[in-house]
C-alpha cells in the first residue's frame, strides 16, 4: 500500500505543470531566502492567495517548494557578505563567512547547499516514519520547559559566538531578550517600554533588527580599512572536495538532522534554535574545536543540516495534531485547510496516503533546491569580486528597502538605523550579535511561558526542579555557567593529584 502511495505521488510530480510549478516555487523561495528582509512565512502567505484557484496537489507542491527554497536560501548572503538572508542562517555565517574570506566561497556554498539538501531529505524520512511515533513528544513540553528551552538556546548561542568569553555572549543575549519585551505583553496586552509611542505598541519587527545588527557592521568595517580591494575569488564550487568533506562528516549530518527534526516537532521554537543547537553539538563532539568560529567546514554542515531538517520536523505536529511548529508552518496549516485537507488526529485515518505525498514533495523540492542553489551561486559568488566601496552602498540600499517592505513604514527603516548603530558598538566591544538576535526571537516565548508557568504554579518555582525535562535543562544551564567560571579547570589538578596519591 505504501509503495502505491509513493508511485501515485511520483506520477503527479512528473507531469509538466507540476514540474514547472515546483521549479518556479523553489526558485522564488531561494530569492526570498537570499534577500534579507523577506521570510519564508511571507513567501508562503503570498503564494497561498495565488493558489486558491488551482488543484490542491499543485497548490501544496508549490507551497512546500517555496518553503524549502526560502529556508535554504539564506546560506548565500551569510557566506558571501556575513548578512544572513534568514535569521536562522546566522549560525551558518559564523564559519561560512570566514570560509568565503579565505577564498573558498564556492566550496562553502556547495557545502551549505548540500547540507541543506541532506537535512531536508532527513526531515522527509522522519515525516514518513516518525509522524505516528514522535508527534506526541511535543505535548510533554509545558510552559516551564518552553521557558528553560529559550534560556538554554540563548546561552548556547552566547557561548558559541563569544570567542571564548561566554559572559559577553550572554549579556548580548539578555539585551536581546529585553528588546523582545517592548510592546504589548502576550497575556494581558499591557504596553511595556513603549513610552507612549504608538509605533512601539506592536513591538519591534525582527527583520530591521537582523539587518541592522549584521548589515551595518559589515558596511562600516568595509570603509574603515585603508586597503579596500576587491577580493580575488575563484568561482569554483569544488564539488569533488566538497563531497569528500561531506563523506567524512556523516555522523555530524545524522546528529544535526536528528536535532533539527526534534526541535521542529516542538511548537514555537523554529529553525534558529535548531541551527545553533546543531552547531553546538558539532563543536562539542569535534576533535578540532579550535577551528569553529574560524572557518570550520563542519560548522557550516552542522548548522545548515539542522536548520533544514526542521522543515520536516515542523510538518509532523502540523499533520498529526494541527499544531504548527513555526510561523511558516502555521501559514502552511491554513493553506492545507483552504485546499480541503484536515490536519489533525483523524488525518491518518481519513487520508492515509497524505504523509507519503508530503514526504515525496519534500524530497522533490530538496533535489530542485540543490540544483538551483548551485546554479544561482555561480552568479552570487561574483559579488566578492566587486570592490567593497561599490558593493556596500548597494547592500546598504537593499538593507533600507528590506526593512521598509516589512510593513511599508519608515519607522522600520529608523529601527534598522538604531540597531545598526548598536550593532557597530557591539562589534567594536567584541560582543557577538547572534545571541542578541536569538534573544529577540525567543524573547516572547520566554516571557509568556514564564509568566504562564508562575500563574499555573501559584508563584512556585518547584516545577522547574521536579519536572524531568525541566531538570535536564536546569542541569545544562548550570554546567554552562560552571564551565564559564572555569570550575572544571580548577578541579582537574585536584582530581589528578588524588589519582597520583591513590596510585
Amino acid at each position: 500500500m505504501a509503495l502505491q502511495y509513493i508511485l501515485d505521488t511520483l506520477y503527479q510530480l512528473v507531469t509538466p505543470v507540476n514540474l514547472l510549478t515546483l521549479v518556479l516555487a523553489v526558485f522564488f523561495g531561494l530569492l526570498v531566502g537570499v534577500l534579507p528582509g523577506l521570510t519564508s512565512t511571507m513567501a508562503i502567505a503570498l503564494l497561498t492567495g495565488l493558489t486558491y484557484g488551482i488543484s490542491s496537489e499543485t497548490a501544496i507542491l508549490s507551497l512546500i517548494g517555496v518553503y524549502v527554497g526560502a529556508i535554504s536560501g539564506g546560506v548565500q548572503t551569510a557566506i558571501l557578505l556575513n548578512i544572513p538572508g534568514t535569521p536562522a542562517a546566522a549560525a551558518t555565517a559564523v564559519d561560512g563567512y570566514k570560509i568565503g574570506q579565505r577564498g573558498e566561497a564556492g566550496l562553502g556554498i556547495f557545502l551549505g547547499n548540500a547540507s541543506a539538501f541532506l537535512g531536508t531529505l532527513f526531515g522527509a524520512v522522519c515525516v514518513l516514519i516518525l509522524t505516528p511515533l514522535l508527534s506526541m513528544l511535543s505535548l510533554k513540553f509545558g510552559s516551564w520547559e518552553f521557558f528553560l528551552l529559550a534560556v538554554f538556546g540563548v546561552m548556547i548561542c552566547g557561548s558559541l559566538t563569544s570567542g571564548g568569553d561566554s559572559l559577553k555572549g550572554w549579556i548580548s543575549g539578555l539585551i536581546g531578550l529585553f528588546v523582545a519585551q517592548i510592546g504589548l505583553d502576550a497575556l494581558n496586552s499591557y504596553p511595556r517600554f513603549t513610552f507612549g509611542s504608538m509605533a512601539l505598541i506592536g513591538g519591534i519587527p525582527l527583520i530591521p533588527i537582523m539587518i541592522g545588527l549584521f548589515g551595518f557592521p559589515e558596511i562600516v568595517s568595509s570603509f574603515k580599512h585603508q586597503e579596500m580591494k576587491a577580493i580575488k575569488q575563484v568561482i569554483n564550487l569544488r564539488v569533488k572536495k566538497g563531497l569528500s568533506i561531506l563523506k567524512g562528516k556523516f555522523p555530524t549530518v545524522f546528529r544535526s538532522g536528528f536535532l533539527g527534526v526534534a526541535v521542529g516537532i516542538i511548537p514555537g521554537v523554529g529553525e534558529d534554535v535548531a541551527g545553533w543547537l546543531s552547531y553546538w553539538a558539532a563543536k562539542m563532539r569535534s576533535k578540532k574545536k579550535e577551528e569553529f568560529g574560524k572557518g570550520s567546514y563542519e560548522g557550516v554542515i552542522a548548522a545548515e543540516t539542522g536548520i533544514n531538517a526542521t522543515i520536516g520536523g515542523n510538518l509532523i505536529p502540523v499533520l498529526t495534531l494541527a499544531v504548527p511548529g513555526s510561523t511558516s508552518s502555521a501559514v502552511l496549516l491554513a493553506a492545507l485547510w483552504l485546499h480541503g485537507f484536515r490536519p489533525g488526529p483523524l488525518l491518518l485515518s481519513e487520508s492515509p496516503g497524505f504523509i507519503y505525498t508530503m514526504s515525496m514533495y519534500l524530497v522533490a523540492s530538496a533535489f530542485v533546491m540543490l540544483l538551483l542553489g548551485l546554479l544561482v551561486s555561480r552568479y552570487t559568488v561574483k559579488m566578492l569580486k566587486i570592490d567593497k566601496r561599490i558593493l556596500m552602498p548597494i547592500v546598504f540600499v537593499f538593507c533600507a528597502v528590506g526593512s521598509f517592505v516589512i510593513d511599508n513604514s519608515i519607522t522600520s527603516v529608523y529601527m534598522m538605523f538604531i540597531f545598526g548603530i548598536l550593532g557597530v558598538l557591539l562589534s567594536a566591544m567584541k560582543y557577538p550579535a547572534a545571541p542578541f538576535l536569538l534573544g529577540v526571537v525567543l524573547g516572547p516565548m520566554a516571557d509568556s511561558n514564564l509568566r504562564r508557568a508562575l500563574v499555573l504554579s501559584d508563584g512556585s518555582l518547584a516545577p522547574f526542579l521536579t519536572r524531568p525535562l525541566c531538570l535536564v535543562f536546569v542541569i545544562g544551564i548550570i554546567l554552562m555557567i560552571l564551565a564559564q567560571l572555569k570550575v572544571f579547570d580548577k578541579l582537574k589538578p585536584i582530581i589528578s593529584k588524588k589519582k597520583n596519591i591513590s596510585g
